[in-house]
Formats: structure tokens, sequence, C-alpha cells
């Protein structure tokens, strides 16, 4: 069975409120945690960035389920510094931490005043960063010249259990190069479901079978539809510009001024509505149905509170069913 997972997303509230939100999502009933990572929001409307290890080091401590979290080494993290993050949470606790390691965007990686690679450059950077974590993380002393430099390194903290180094990726592309050398996939559901079942084919046939996949399913809930249509519009729209557009944009100005000619129905068409958490759960259902080990499930809108309300009894009537 898959695990259900609450997406806590920095862009859209500050680390406090966050920190709340994921002690009540396992209140609720969701299986486990899964984290955002960014250092700007991709809108001003959005309004917050929490550093993430911080955030996630405070909320494994409140909670017990396992966690994950999407991180972009080789520019704004050294992929050694990385490594030490990622181990000193597992020795804290053991075999709740993966990590999806991902090439990151130009709104977050740019503020080392470095110019921003190709999309192919950048993905040979996180396969070289994926490596040295990797044998960090196993204890072993690191020196590598080239893209990324590393001197003499070496963790004498090391992780209790050996996390997951997943890849995150959008594309059937990506997914099948990452196959190579990531330990899973995360990847986003798709309106039509072929799209997913082709990313996760390309996954299993560049070399993932048996490897986890996790689906981050992005949707817009609330109680009435006008609410959930205009909390997607406030809070989404920038997001739904092309993927290739969106990984070049540096400063959160730009994504606002490149959203200003969307319009609600051109949201409406990309981000799907819910008002019913059984509505909601019938789509999770047909995830689940793929054979995806874990759904990322990522509220857009912004009344949290009553999302995981409606979880909560989602739950409550289903287990007194059984």
């Amino acid at each position: 069975m898959a695990l259900i997972c609450y997406h806590a997303s920095h862009e859209q509230f500050s680390p406090s409120e966050l920190l709340q939100y994921a002690i009540r999502a396992e209140g609720a009933g969701f299986d486990g945690i899964h984290s955002s990572d960014h250092f700007h929001p991709w809108s001003k409307r959005q309004g917050h960035s929490g550093y993430s290890f911080s955030w996630i080091a405070a909320a494994m401590q409140a909670t017990t389920v396992p966690f994950s979290m999407v991180c972009a080494p080789g520019q704004r993290y050294h992929p050694a510094l990385v490594a030490q993050a990622i181990a000193t949470l597992d020795e804290l606790f053991p075999g709740r931490i993966n990590v999806e390691l991902g090439s990151g965007e130009a709104l977050n990686e740019c503020i080392t005043g470095e110019g921003w690679p190709s999309k192919t450059d950048r993905n040979e950077r996180l396969r070289i960063c994926a490596q040295i974590i990797r044998q960090l993380l196993a204890g072993e002393e690191v020196t590598h010249r080239g893209m990324i430099n590393v001197e003499k390194a070496k963790l004498y903290t090391l992780p209790k259990s050996k996390p997951l180094l997943l890849c995150a990726a959008i594309s059937a592309e990506t997914a099948q190069w990452a196959a190579s050398w990531a330990d899973g996939l995360l990847t986003t559901n798709e309106a039509a479901q072929p799209a997913l079942l082709k990313k996760i084919a390309a996954f299993r046939n560049g070399g993932g079978n048996g490897k986890p996949v996790y689906v981050q399913f992005a949707f817009s809930y609330a109680r009435d539809r006008h609410s959930a249509e205009q909390g997607a519009f406030d809070q989404w729209r920038s997001n739904i510009l092309p993927k290739e557009k969106l990984a070049g944009l540096r400063q959160v100005e730009e994504f606002d001024a490149a959203a200003e000619a969307v319009s609600l129905q051109e949201v409406l068409d990309a981000i799907p509505v819910f008002t019913s958490m059984d509505h909601l759960m019938e789509e999770v259902n047909k995830l689940k149905s793929t054979g995806v080990e874990r759904i990322v499930l990522h509220n857009i809108c912004r009344p949290h509170h009553e999302f995981l309300e409606d979880f909560a009894s989602f739950n409550k009537r289903k287990d007194s069913l059984r």
C-alpha cells in the first residue's frame, strides 16, 4: 500500500505555522511528510521561504512519521554539506529521512552569483553531487575536482541507516536518465494519467526496476468551490507556466510579471479543484493503482486547517466502516 504523505510547502507558510500543520497532519492520519526546499517563493503572494533542513529537524522531533525532502546540490548547497545534514538527521531519527535530489531552479540557486548552467550541465552536476553524497554517507574520504570541488572531506557522524537518494524529475527523459544512479524517483502527477505512467515506465526501463517511485499530486482543496478556485488562482498561477520557462527565471518579481496574463480558466485547466474529500481520495486511489510507494498530497489552497480536519474526518469514517 502506498504511503499518503502531506506536502509541507515552505513557499506558502512560515516555519512555525508549517510545523503545526505537520503535527496535525500526523494526527489526521497522514503516513509521512514531504518538504519543499526554496530560498525564494514563486510569488510574493506566497510570501515565505523557510530553511528546510532546520525545519525538518524540528518537525521530525515533533512527530514520528517518515520524511522526505527535495534538495538541489551543486550551487546553493555544496554536496558535502548536504551529506552532513542528511547524516545528522538520520543519526537523530534513524530510517525516517529520504532525500530527492534535483537539478534546481534559477529562482533559488542563482543567489550565489554564479551563472545558470544548461540543463545538460545541471544534470551532470547533479549526478556528480549524488555520487559525492553517497560516498560521504558511506564513511569514505572524498576528493573530487571538476564541476564540483571537494578536498579530503570525511563525515565522522554517519547515518545509522541508509537514507535513499532519489531523483526529482518532471519529464520522462530525466526519469530515464536518473534510473542509472538514483535510489528512486519523485515525479509529479499529470492531468492525463498516461503521462505519469510514461514517466514511471521510462524510469523502470532505464534501470529503475525494483526502486521506489513517489508521486506529488498538486490540487486546490477548500470546502466551497469559489474559495478553491480563487485559492488556486492566487497561489499557483505563476507555477503553471511552461517548466522550461520557470526553470530560468531568477527573481520573484519575474514570476509575478510572467503570470500577469494568466487567466483563472487557465489555472483551472491545469490545477484540479476539490471541495469533497471523497472526490479527492477517488483520485488518490487512481494513483495507488499505479503501484507507487508514496503519494504526496499538496493542497495549494491556504486553509490547511480545514483540509487537515476533513482528511481526519474521512479517515475516521473509513475506519468505522471496516
